[in-house]
């Protein structure tokens, strides 16, 4: 696909600031805890439908598209084919009804089983590319010849070595444009340089490049409707817990996360929760790279334990493996949430539109004693359908 110019506004930061071996910490590893390998094993088949022919979506050589930091970028057809950054994106791709990404930067943490919650949306990413995997080469975007990458260019240039602002112009002559902001998380330095998107701003940004506006102001009302559900389950703040979200480390260790402004922590923030590990004063995992232990936890004393990186786990497995051990630790099982049974699964790193409605309603459940469905997932499979 031809693209149109990409306005000398985009706004990309050095590559100097990557951090040797930041590959094999949590957050960026190929390997996400007992999350498993990186290709799924379901047989499904993707039931989305592609983008619209150009005749009938009605995008011109004149349609652009701004946002931060990649600038105005103008597109003379709608994308077909494209490369996702991560879940996020590719979560939105698949709610604006296109088919799926040809590759993510990490497929074992596109946690495709959050649609079997939505009857008939159902994506098989067995044949997905995970491009960290493969090492980030430039080679396999020119074997994808996607039309667009939805991938932050700051991203790839400071958090995979080798790539620096001429190799992401080189890719943008000769292929397609990049177009993304990284949403998920807004604690690395380089973030301070432009501005950050919510959720669904980013998904409205993205609906503009897939000229699919009807779906995306559907979803935005299903949003609303959850978003008022939610109000009138969330009690006062006096009553809401306190919640430690961690990421298991060596054993009995952790890397702590602190609930910042990124979209990870959307349902968190949605659901009112106290902060026990900011409220204490640690450092981010992203800012110090340091860990904590049981005894650290002790002195903090949570109400909850959110531990990520187990999200390929059912809740019953989570119980018997991850809880289990807790249990039978002998300073683990001092600690309140343990004895209270308030030990749970602690979300994905990246959310969609679809995904973030699927882990809030759980955490609503986890956290608030919950048991009815809080969305119309009927409504949601239309919409992806493109039954507006």
């Amino acid at each position: 696909m031809r693209h149109g110019p990409i306005s000398t506004r985009r706004e990309l930061i050095s590559a100097g600031a990557v951090i040797a071996g930041i590959g094999t910490l949590a957050g960026c590893t190929s390997q996400e805890g007992n999350e498993g390998g990186g290709t799924d094993t379901s047989t499904v088949e993707s039931t989305t439908s592609g983008a619209e022919d150009d005749a009938e979506s009605g995008l011109t050589e004149s349609d652009a598209v701004t946002m931060e930091p990649v600038g105005t970028v103008e597109f003379d057809a709608v994308p077909e084919t494209w490369v996702a950054n991560n879940g996020s994106w590719a979560d939105m791709g698949i709610a604006l009804g296109q088919e799926p990404p040809e590759a993510v930067w990490l497929t074992e943490r596109y946690h495709t089983q959050y649609y079997d919650e939505i009857p008939g949306v159902n994506v098989d990413k067995s044949g997905m590319v995970s491009l960290s995997d493969q090492g980030v080469d430039k080679e396999l975007f020119y074997e994808m010849n996607a039309d667009v990458h939805v991938i932050d260019p700051n991203f790839l240039m400071n958090r995979f070595d080798g790539w620096d602002e001429d190799d992401i112009d080189e890719i943008e002559r000769a292929i397609a444009p990049f177009f993304g902001n990284s949403i998920f998380s807004r604690d690395y330095a380089w973030h301070d340089e432009y501005e950050y998107l919510t959720l669904y701003e980013a998904f409205g940004k993205l609906a503009e490049v897939f000229d699919e506006a009807e779906r995306y102001q559907a979803f935005v009302e299903v949003h609303d409707e959850f978003q008022a559900t939610l109000d009138g389950i969330v009690p006062r703040e006096d009553d809401r817990p306190a919640v430690a979200i961690l990421w298991p480390a060596e054993e009995g260790t952790f890397f702590p996360y602190v609930v910042d402004e990124g979209t990870s922590f959307k349902q968190w923030h949605d659901l009112g929760v106290h902060d026990a590990l900011g409220t204490a004063d640690l450092e981010d995992f992203h800012d110090s790279r340091g860990q904590i232990d049981y005894e650290n936890l002790l002195e903090i004393e949570p109400d909850v334990l959110l531990i990520r990186g187990n999200e390929a786990l059912t809740e019953a497995e989570f119980q018997e493996t991850v809880v289990a051990e807790m249990e039978d630790h002998p300073v683990a099982s001092d600690l309140t949430p343990v004895e209270n049974g308030e030990v749970y699964r602690g979300g994905p790193l990246y959310q969609g539109p679809i995904t973030n409605l699927v882990v809030t309603e759980r955490a609503t459940r986890q956290l608030y004693d919950v048991d009815e469905e809080l969305f119309d997932r009927a409504r949601v499979a239309e919409i992806v359908r493109g039954e507006i």
